[in-house]
């Protein structure tokens, strides 16, 4: 599937995961990955943020 982008934005779609699919999920961009220097099973932050999500590393 081509990436899809918007301008300069990357447009992802939430996926719905799960046995139960209780929970969403969203693919990351790989060059993102890389800058940031995350790897395979990487622990992240999810933080809310007014009208944003915040995804940090976990340290």
């Amino acid at each position: 599937m081509p990436r899809q982008k918007i301008g300069e934005e990357n447009v992802r779609k939430l996926q719905r995961t799960g046995k139960d699919a209780r929970s969403y999920m969203i693919t990351l961009p790989l060059e993102m990955i890389y800058e940031l220097g995350w790897q395979k099973k990487q622990k992240v932050i999810v933080k809310k943020q007014g009208n944003t999500l915040v995804i940090q590393d976990w340290k």
